[in-house]
């Protein structure tokens, strides 16, 4: 019998996630001076807000350096950022040694192949509807919704739906 999303979720601590292909639909946009852009989905960083509100820690963890990481970090909260490691392994032990969690208690989502160094390693790997095939392969949750697009917004609300926290944060109407 398939594990219940309860009996996965119940652990989970920390979510990694890396951030092209993931938090964004993975374009990179340079203009003339130089100057990147990325665009990230609104949703995507409420629910990582809600994640941190609800008592659990986010990280994330990319293969590139960018500006525009840093900002969007900052903005939502997230403590733990490591960029420029194209060797995601070892960045991922330290992340989860600094959050003082065990491999298990760590949901990571990605996309691509450098990712799965880290979703071997973890207790709930994740990718988006749109990753490589690789890593749909190793993923135990796909989610609907492509990179940039809500993929991270639906794997919080499943997470926090599994562990009973997700009412504790949808507003009851007035009577």
């Amino acid at each position: 019998m398939a594990p219940r999303d309860a009996d996965i979720a119940k652990p989970i601590r920390l979510i990694l996630s890396d951030v092209d292909g993931v938090l964004t639909d993975g374009s990179i946009v340079i203009d003339n001076a130089g100057v990147e852009s990325k665009s990230f989905y609104v949703r995507d960083g409420y629910a990582i807000k809600l994640w941190l509100k609800a008592g659990f820690e986010f990280g994330l963890l990319t293969a590139r350096n960018s500006q525009v990481v840093k900002l969007r970090a900052a903005e939502l909260g997230i403590q733990m950022v490591r960029q420029g490691y194209s060797e995601k392994g070892s960045a991922a032990k330290e992340m989860i040694a600094q959050a003082k969690v065990e491999p298990r208690e760590v949901c990571y989502i990605g996309d691509d192949l450098p990712d799965l160094a880290v979703m071997y390693d973890v207790g709930l790997s994740v990718t988006v509807a749109d990753g490589a095939l690789e890593v749909k392969q190793a993923a135990k949750w796909i989610t609907q919704a492509p990179g940039g697009r809500g993929a991270v917004r639906e794997l919080i609300e499943r997470l926090l739906k599994a562990k009973s926290l997700w009412e504790d944060f949808v507003p009851n109407r007035l009577a």
